[in-house]
């Protein structure tokens, strides 16, 4: 695979659409896609290699979870090395509300409305379901992760408390840094070394998913996930660092953007490794606390490997930009939060229609007809819901801007 660009020009690209992102977007949320079909189909259930290939497309997952710890946290990350003003809490929350909610209160309702059969008329499932609070029920009335058609939105109560709690995280962070009033420099690297304990305290966690007796619901929750958002947050911090600073900062930058390449074979290798046993049984949540290890570091490895190119790269036009952030995969990733929230329901309902049992193939036809569906779907959702729903932060007042305090001017001056 040919690489491209220099060490020596380029600064990322921090603010603005980037559609090499919503690419990215695009392969995490059709690769979850396939995963389902194929283990709905049954042949991600099969021994062999296509088997393993197949059963860990829930690699999308993390790879969303990196994209969110990027783009959120960039604001926080200008704050501390800019002295740039701090990012509205209000204001971030409701964004993110009419982010997610809407499109996913209409994907719930129509699922509980099929398949909730007798709990369909008890307030607390549609609580539970509607707050994405679910995943704290530890004695459910469903099996699996969620009732029918809803066992991927784990993940999105996921993303819902890492969204609630990154201002906090934010503010630890940033006390951190700034201890001294030191340079540019070091407040990158405090902010580095931050990232890593929060990372780190991931493994520490599921240390108590396993002992002193396992508890596989703790899988669910955020803890487990900080290592995913944390090298999307330490993207975000390389970038700012590096459109600020001519330095050690910017030529990583370029040297990993130019790396692309290399980048993405090693996210490719580390994912064929996770396709093994080594990460554990293709059933979740079966494995041991050696295979929980492995599958998170294997995980976050591909992860950052695949979205660092594109969230590095220059605002000039690159191979990287051209394989991504094309029309085609711009506008998938685009509707990509409609494909994650309507699989579920298209698969069933298709199976359904089919007069299919699971487990018993077909997996091209099915894949087809799911995907084209699904796309459908997700197209008219993001049309007429979630586009929609986005323009009312305009009714959100912002918070008036005032004129910079002593400590940004003087981490300016520090810059």
């Amino acid at each position: 695979m040919t690489e491209t660009g220099s060490t020596s020009s380029g600064v990322p690209v921090v603010s603005g659409h980037q559609t090499s992102l919503d690419g990215v977007r695009a392969v995490a949320a059709f690769a979850v896609l396939l995963f389902h079909v194929s283990m709905e189909a049954g042949t991600a259930l099969d021994p062999g290699f296509l088997g393993g290939v197949l059963s860990r497309g829930e690699i999308g997952v993390p790879i969303f979870f990196t994209l969110s710890g990027l783009l959120l946290y960039r604001p926080w990350a200008a704050q501390v090395l800019l002295g740039d003003r701090a990012p509205d809490t209000r204001r971030y929350l409701w964004k993110r509300f009419f982010r997610i909610m809407p499109a996913y209160w209409l994907v719930v309702a129509v699922a509980l409305l099929l398949w909730g059969e007798a709990h369909r008329a008890d307030p607390w499932t549609w609580a539970q379901m509607l707050f994405l609070v679910h995943t704290y029920d530890i004695t459910p009335w469903w099996y699996g992760l969620g009732p029918k058609g809803l066992g991927q939105m784990w993940s999105l109560a996921v993303e819902l408390t890492f969204y609630l709690t990154l201002p906090l995280m934010a503010a630890v962070l940033r006390r951190f840094a700034l201890r001294g009033d030191p340079d540019l420099r070091t407040r990158g690297r405090r902010l580095l070394v931050g990232l890593a304990a929060f990372g780190a305290l991931s493994y520490v966690y599921t240390v108590f998913e396993y002992f002193p007796d396992y508890r596989p619901w703790m899988n669910i929750w955020l803890p487990r996930s900080w290592t995913f958002f944390v090298p999307g947050m330490a993207l975000a911090v390389l970038t700012v660092w590096a459109r600020a600073q001519d330095g050690r900062a910017r030529r990583l930058s370029a040297a990993l953007a130019s790396s692309w390449g290399t980048l993405w074979v090693i996210a490719g290798l580390a994912y064929l490794i996770a396709s093994t046993p080594v990460t554990g049984p293709r059933a979740v949540g079966l494995g041991s606390i050696w295979t929980a290890f492995y599958e998170q570091g294997l995980y976050t490895l591909v992860a950052f490997c695949l979205v660092a190119p594109a969230a590095l790269e220059p605002g000039r036009s690159t191979r990287v930009r051209e394989l991504l952030g094309g029309r085609v995969m711009s506008y998938l990733g685009q509707i990509s939060y409609g494909v994650f929230l309507w699989q579920f329901v298209i698969l069933y309902l298709w199976y359904d229609f089919t007069g299919q049992k699971p487990w018993t193939g077909n997996l091209l036809v099915n894949l087809v007809a799911v995907t084209a569906i699904t796309v459908t779907m997700a197209g008219l959702t993001h049309r007429y819901v979630e586009e929609p729903a986005r323009r009312l932060v305009r009714l959100v007042p912002q918070r008036a801007a005032g004129p910079g305090s002593p400590k940004a001017t003087a981490l300016r001056q520090n810059a």
